[in-house]
């Protein structure tokens, strides 16, 4: 699960190997539809994927 940091004012999200390979995955599926990256961004830009927190 995705850890969030503050740190001297600034939030960072530590991610898992699996956090990140759930976003690869999502991608992935979102996306082969689209023959450029530019059709891709403009698909993703209205897309939502949630990464869950892990209480610190």
């Amino acid at each position: 699960m995705a850890r969030i940091i503050e740190s001297g004012g600034r939030r960072l999200i530590k991610m898992s190997t699996d956090d990140i390979l759930s976003v690869i995955q999502d991608y992935q599926r979102l996306v082969p539809r689209f023959s450029t990256a530019e059709d891709a961004r403009d698909y993703l830009s209205d897309t939502v994927i949630y990464i869950p927190e892990d209480p610190i």
